[in-house]
């Protein structure tokens, strides 16, 4: 094993740690840690995240459901539109954007540029919300027409297709505000949506990419460890503090993608 794939093992960990912690952002760091320092190119960084977090999903799921709080029956009602979206993303949207975007000059706006610009910008949000001071979100007194729940679920899925997230971030409000669900039962309800979006979408990637299994298990096994490990230690530590401060860790983040990403556009 060289130095590289180590250190990269190492952030794998991390990646779990902070999912067992503050339940969420798990591919927030999976995917920069895959283009910037294991050097994948986006598209397969955005595949493999979509395979990490959807197993690591899958464990915070069933320790949420030994719990009681997970609600199968709204988090598939949810899923079904969102895990057509993330699969259709991955098998046909992603691969059939242009390797080149925009020529403009000397300027070039590729694929992978452009998604991971656009992975950053999420990342603003997710990190905005992270740090803000939220008000309670209190539950809808009346349920919504499924047909907004379909519409909700084609859009959360559609943008973590193209970002290789979980979408937690936007599941967890989205359960709370449209689907009546209480916040504690919303954040393991939201779980199990993840875990099935990203597992489906991976398959889309399946099939237009030659996955390297013996890294990609690894990886996620040392990150399942690490969320078991984060999920025991959560007990100790205040996950308000803990989520401020990753928040601050992932704006910086973002705003160092977009200054490498728009400094290669003014090198090409």
């Amino acid at each position: 094993m060289d130095s590289i794939h180590f250190i990269g093992y190492i952030g794998a960990l991390i990646v779990g740690l902070v999912l067992g912690l503050i339940g969420g952002g798990g591919s927030i760091l999976t995917v920069p840690l895959l283009v910037y320092l294991l050097a994948y190119n986006p598209i397969v960084a955005t595949a493999y995240s979509l395979f990490v977090v959807g197993i690591t999903s899958l464990v915070g799921t069933y320790h949420k459901y030994k719990k009681g709080l997970v609600d199968f029956e709204i988090g598939l009602a949810f899923s079904f539109p969102s895990f057509l979206a993330v699969y259709l993303s991955r098998r046909f949207l992603v691969p059939g954007i242009p390797d080149t975007l925009l020529t403009f000059g000397s300027f070039q706006l590729t694929k992978d540029i452009a998604i991971m610009v656009f992975f950053a910008f999420i990342m603003l949000f997710a990190a905005i919300s992270m740090i803000k001071k939220k008000k309670n979100l209190k539950p809808s007194t009346e349920k919504q027409a499924y047909y907004r729940t379909f519409i909700q679920g084609v859009t959360i899925g559609t943008i973590t297709g193209l970002i290789g997230a979980g979408g937690g971030f936007l599941y967890v409000p989205a359960l709370v505000l449209w689907a009546n669900i209480p916040m504690k039962k919303a954040v393991g309800t939201s779980l199990i949506i993840v875990a099935i979006n990203s597992l489906i979408g991976f398959l889309g990637d399946v099939q237009t990419l030659d996955i390297e299994w013996v890294f990609l298990l690894t990886f996620t096994a040392i990150s399942v460890l690490g969320i078991l490990i984060g999920g025991y230690f959560s007990k100790f530590v205040s996950a308000n503090k803990l989520k401020k401060s990753f928040g601050y860790f992932v704006l910086i983040m973002a705003a160092y993608i977009i200054y490498k990403e728009l400094l290669e556009l003014s090198v090409i």
